[in-house]
């Protein structure tokens, strides 16, 4: 006897194991769309970041290289007045005996640093420092325990 139960069951278990594929298509689509789409931000936020970095780094370097410029200005400009300054004491000073030959040389040391500071600049110290710790290194160390001492001693209170 052949009953017509069983097909209606496999025909309701194959349209349910159909809906089920179906509805497992789906979800895996909208979870392949779901990863596409935070992948596709994550890479379009990870450029933006990249680019603000990018813009922040560039504008930090214009700044320190306007803040060095105009450094290097003001060098130039307090050495053109340390020249002034050592031309002005040469006119003004007595010009004979003692007092005369310090000022003279007091101004002569006046307008070569005023003129050291205009051509060589604040790089051009730094690197004669420089040079000059190198070949004297010994001196260089005394000298900066010294004034780390003087500095300390000058910061701190007395009780």
């Amino acid at each position: 006897m052949a009953s017509t139960t069983p097909t209606k069951h496999d025909d309701l278990r194959n349209k349910a194991q159909d809906t089920a594929s179906t509805m497992g298509d789906k979800a895996k689509q909208m979870v392949d769309t779901a990863t596409d789409k935070a992948k596709s931000f994550t890479e379009t936020a990870s450029d933006k970041a990249r680019d603000m970095a990018g813009n922040v780094a560039d504008r930090a370097k214009d700044a320190a290289s306007a803040i060095g410029n105009r450094a290097e200005s003001a060098t130039h400009a307090v050495g053109s007045g340390i020249e002034h300054l050592g031309d002005t004491l040469r006119e003004k000073a007595p010009h004979k005996g003692v007092l005369g030959s310090a000022a003279s040389t007091v101004a002569g040391g006046l307008e070569s640093g005023g003129k050291y500071l205009q051509e060589e600049g604040l790089k051009g110290m730094a690197e004669d420092v420089t040079d000059l710790i190198r070949r004297n290194p010994f001196p260089a160390v005394l000298i900066g325990i010294a004034v780390g001492y003087i500095i300390a001693r000058a910061t701190t209170s007395r009780s």
